[in-house]
């Protein structure tokens, strides 16, 4: 036995906690070679982002109301999920032997035990101790992966402590989540391991059982043809709507339910499960893009979408890196989104865009120790992961021509080094217009050398979570590609059109997307002011991507096609023709051509940014003129 697996079995096995064969049985070979780059990026960022978190974390032992709480450097709330951090800071006290890591792991669990936890063995999601409780599940987990690894760092007194509490939070759990649906899915999701892991470490059969139903209940929720795991959509899990689609949100399940998903699998070794996943991740791999960023345009919670992931989730390198042996893209997958994820942290923080340091936007605290979780889980099981390199290309980048994902109502397109989304998708999440890209837009655009160049956000941002989101820093302007008018004040858009149609077709070189559209409002009301039925026709070749707008009645009002184009405040904007830009992008110039003058909304040096997906673009206006029916827009990068 070796030194680690003897201090585990002497660190549980006088608290009744139960020795587990823990994921021997993920690959064939447990000693595949991995990349050391990709290990070495991993430890790296682990290490950073656990740095920060101390550089945040409130150091006054003589006041329990505050010692171990992590100040969020962008949010006046106290984010009192930071208990999960307990886990990565005692991965690191492990091995690198700092006691400053196992001083912020304490602190961090016993701040949460003194501050946000319930007699009913909850903790909360805020120090409103009747907030939401359910994130019980993510800290129960955390403290059980804290104490099965690394429980030999604590006092005999600490660890008995926290195997108790851990007992009460697992009761609470059971007794909260008696079926899958209960909530969103991606909390059954979460649970179906949750209970699978808590009942093996605490020798109870009765959650390992509920584990199992759950196993049985979730898949039925996945769609057919595809296998996209559904469910995130309000009030119930299985609404419809009104095209009878289902509620689903990409950011949610590769960050979060896919992985409990996978985990639980391994450990039952429950092949029909892991070949559900194994199509689901499959499916949901189509939507990254080459730099490892998430398509999540059309996810019915984009509303957290931060391009990278979801905000408030663990991330999607678990899932896709203990399954690379599945699909050597798989293995890309994760080592990309690391890679994206370590270009989004500064100072230590994970900040929840591409542009916030470049914006001077602060970082919310959530998503480092979120993230922070699943890194440290990658490298305690490190032995028994596929091998990971990144050398498989992802789906997209090799892609070509047109693929519908009816369960979306979602085409993509790929041709030459151009790559789009464009959505018609009507599931809203819950009342109140929380809504994601819709009305036959173009919600993502992409270009092999130039990267990401559009990406949609919500029409109107909107604070869904108050609690789990950043207000908007300054104007609220959309940041998704669309045809708009205004009447009396009152702003009609395709945005608000979940009534739109798409057709397709890949002719003579050229992948093409129509899309029937109306102008609405945000009460789903048609303009009636001026014309509101307009047909936008997306015709993407090798050489450039044409956008065109057209009415069969004639524009009476000022109407605009809008194209934000995402830029750093340092990419130079030129105008040499009215009817003509050209944006300095890394990768070439971006050049940008109309049927009409072409305007920057506040100047050439403007810029708009947008929480969702954290980004900042030049706000381009193309005002179709009174009298005519038509706008036709050309992008290009020779």
């Amino acid at each position: 036995m070796n030194r680690k697996k003897f201090l585990q079995n002497s660190a549980l096995g006088g608290l009744g906690l139960v020795m587990i064969p823990w994921l021997t049985a993920c690959t064939g070979d447990s000693h595949l070679s991995h990349s050391a780059d990709y290990k070495k990026l991993v430890e790296g960022l682990l290490t950073d982002w656990c740095d920060g978190m101390i550089r945040v974390q409130v150091n006054k032992p003589e006041d329990a109301t505050v010692h171990g709480m992590l100040v969020c450097p962008a949010c006046d709330e106290i984010h009192a999920r930071s208990m999960d951090a307990v886990y990565p800071f005692m991965y690191l006290a492990k091995t690198t032997g700092a006691q400053k890591y196992l001083d912020a792991g304490i602190a961090a669990m016993e701040w949460a035990n003194n501050n946000v936890s319930r007699p009913d063995g909850s903790w909360t999601n805020t120090l409103d101790p009747k907030s939401w409780n359910g994130i019980t599940v993510f800290g129960a987990i955390s403290l059980a992966e804290a104490l099965y690894y690394h429980g030999d760092l604590l006092s005999e007194e600490r660890r008995q402590r926290w195997t108790v509490r851990l007992e009460e939070a697992a009761a609470f759990v059971f007794k909260k989540f008696e079926r899958v649906d209960r909530t969103n899915i991606n909390y059954g999701a979460t649970t179906l391991y949750a209970l699978n892991l808590m009942g093996r470490m605490l020798n109870r059969p009765d959650y390992l059982a509920r584990s199992k139903a759950f196993a049985e209940e979730i898949k039925v929720f996945f769609t057919s043809p595809n296998a996209f795991l559904y469910g995130e959509i309000k009030p119930k899990a299985d609404k419809l709507s009104a095209k009878g689609l289902r509620g689903i949100d990409l950011g949610y399940n590769v960050e979060e339910s896919l992985n409990g998903i996978v985990l639980y699998a391994l450990h039952e070794k429950d092949d029909e499960l892991l070949e559900l996943v194994t199509k689901a991740l499959n499916t949901h791999l189509e939507f990254m893009l080459p730099d490892g960023g998430w398509d999540n345009s059309w996810g019915t919670r984009m509303y957290k979408w931060s391009y990278w992931g979801s905000r408030t989730c663990d991330g999607s390198s678990l899932a896709y890196g203990m399954l690379a042996d599945r699909n050597p893209a798989f293995g890309t997958a994760a080592v990309r989104n690391t890679e994206l994820l370590q270009r989004c942290t500064a100072d230590g923080l994970l900040h929840g865009g591409i542009h916030y340091v470049d914006q001077g936007i602060k970082p919310c605290v959530h998503h480092t120790f979120s993230h922070a979780k699943p890194l440290a889980y990658l490298l305690d099981n490190w032995e028994h992961l596929p091998e990971t390199d990144g050398s498989a290309p992802l789906p997209r980048t090799l892609a070509d021509g047109l693929k519908h994902f009816p369960e979306l109502d979602t085409t993509m397109f790929a041709r030459g080094k151009w790559r789009g989304t464009v959505t018609a998708y009507d599931a809203i999440y819950y009342k109140g217009n929380f809504r994601q890209a819709a009305g036959g837009a173009l919600s993502v655009l992409y270009h092999l050398d130039a990267g990401l160049l559009f990406a949609a956000s919500m029409p109107v941002y909107k604070l869904v979570e108050v609690y789990n989101q950043q207000p908007q820093p300054a104007e609220d302007f959309a940041l998704t590609p669309r045809i708009e008018t205004y009447a009396d004040g009152v702003w009609y858009t395709n945005l608000f059109d979940r009534a739109a149609t798409m057709t397709s077709e890949d002719s003579a070189g050229k992948a093409t997307i129509k899309a029937k559209a109306q102008l609405k409002n945000e009460a789903n009301e048609v303009d009636t002011h001026t014309a509101a039925d307009f047909q936008i026709r997306y015709e993407c070749s090798e050489e450039v991507l044409k956008i065109t707008a057209t009415t069969t009645g004639d524009v009476s009002a000022p109407t605009a096609f809008v194209i934000p184009v995402l830029a750093t405040s340092d990419e130079a904007v030129t105008q040499n023709a009215p009817n003509e830009l050209q944006i300095q992008k890394a990768g070439g110039v971006l050049r940008i051509t109309s049927s009409v003058p072409l305007s920057i909304k506040g100047g050439l040096g403007k810029r708009v940014f947008n929480m969702v997906p954290g980004a900042a673009a030049v706000p381009i206006v193309a005002e179709i003129a009174v009298g005519s029916q038509q706008v036709e827009l050309s992008l290009e990068l020779p």
